[in-house]
């Protein structure tokens, strides 16, 4: 009952999956986190890496782009609080945050996902994960769009929220 309970207050219901609050957009996020955790690694053979060095230093990026996937993706649930729904449609008593992580990226779920993904295509030097991770990226931009467009509806502040703050990629996007 606890589920069923979680799934309606992130605006689950039994209208749900006619699309009217992005339940397909969901639906394609999920497919494309699954496709990154199945897809064999395709490393050519000119992206094999010899040097010790060099392979550590590839294992020091991944890494730390892996933290600060962790950090985001944590800061931002711990941020949103109730507010949290998987669907790109605000839930109904829900309030605009815009402080913590948030005062910093718009979407640090979203971008938390994407630097998780370009994280472990470096750490593995895998073409398919980083195409895949290049995929997420613009179905994630794609989405925030779409659930900017639902949040300016509803938040009439949010049109000047994101005049301050950038949407996936602190400072730069």
């Amino acid at each position: 009952m606890k589920i069923l309970q979680t799934l309606q207050n992130w605006g689950f219901t039994s209208e749900t999956w006619r699309g009217r609050k992005g339940e397909y957009w969901f639906l394609g996020q999920v497919i494309l986190i699954i496709g990154l955790t199945i897809v064999p690694i395709y490393r050519p053979d000119w992206l094999s890496i010899d040097s010790p060095i060099a392979i550590y230093l590839t294992w020091a990026l991944a890494s730390v782009l892996a933290v600060g996937a962790l950090m985001l993706i944590g800061k931002g649930l711990l941020d949103l609080g109730q507010n949290l729904t998987p669907l790109p449609y605000p839930k109904e008593d829900g309030q605009l945050v815009q402080t913590g992580i948030y005062g910093v990226v718009r979407h640090p779920l979203y971008s938390g996902l994407i630097l998780a993904a370009a994280s472990y295509s470096i750490w593995q030097l895998s073409v398919s994960h980083l195409l895949l991770g290049a995929l997420l990226f613009a179905f994630l931009d794609a989405k925030a769009s779409r659930e900017e467009a639902w949040l300016s509806q509803k938040h009439l502040e949010y049109v000047d929220y994101r005049q301050k703050v950038k949407k996936l990629i602190p400072w730069i996007y």
